[in-house]
């Protein structure tokens, strides 16, 4: 009878930490982030009554390689975005350094790609773009450095991925303007959806973006 009693008090115990030990290990799932769950300020207003079920907007704009690349190109891919200009000398070259790594570590990856959206459209044309392609060693159908309109780059920028404020975006202004100096990397699942946000001047978030693209390779 008390070998019994044991047995179950044994099982009483161990039971539980067993289930702790278990369930500590299991990863949550990255979160799908609304307008809802961003700074309202960089929310454009039309956006936040939408507050879920956000999707990255239709686009269509060139690459380095003179080659329209769309919405399509995204969709099904797990993609990186971040919005930039070449002749930027301040957070710009740090970036992409970072995001350099990024094309390594998948470059032979189909299902990874990374859109390198310009804030200088009229400085940053096609031939301008596969200079900068070139020196950062892009792979070629993988790391896409995007130019076209100004007011449909931007208009992307506050309406899909929430890193330009609405209201400095009414005036496009300079390349130098502070407000189109984003440093944020944007992680965009195979759904079209924001899945996180990275300093790309920091090698340590930048590790956790690779870490956060693998495990959405798993889902």
């Amino acid at each position: 009878m008390k070998r019994i009693f044991f047995l179950g008090l044994l099982l009483l115990v161990c039971i539980p930490i067993a289930y702790y030990f278990t369930s500590s290990k299991k990863e949550k799932a990255l979160p799908i982030i609304n307008p809802i769950d961003v700074n309202e300020e960089m929310v454009d207003p039309e956006m936040l009554r939408l507050g879920f079920g956000h999707h990255i907007g239709s686009f269509s704009f060139q690459n380095q390689d003179a080659k329209l690349i769309s919405t399509n190109d995204m969709k099904g891919k797990i993609a990186v975005v971040e919005y930039f200009f070449t002749t930027c000398k301040s957070i710009c070259p740090i970036m992409n350094k970072q995001m350099q790594r990024v094309n390594e570590a998948f470059k032979t990856d189909k299902d990874v790609r990374i859109f390198s959206y310009t804030v200088d459209p009229e400085t940053d044309d096609v031939a301008q773009m596969k200079k900068y392609a070139t020196s950062h060693q892009a792979t070629s159908g993988k790391w896409h450095f995007l130019t076209g309109k100004k007011e449909d780059l931007y208009e992307l920028a506050r309406k899909s991925f929430f890193i330009l404020k609405p209201a400095e975006a009414q005036n496009l202004g300079d390349a130098g303007s502070d407000f189109i100096h984003t440093n944020n990397f944007v992680l965009v699942d195979k759904q079209l959806r924001i899945r996180g946000y990275y300093d790309g001047t920091s090698e340590k978030e930048v590790n956790q973006l690779i870490s956060d693209i693998k495990r959405l390779q798993k889902e």
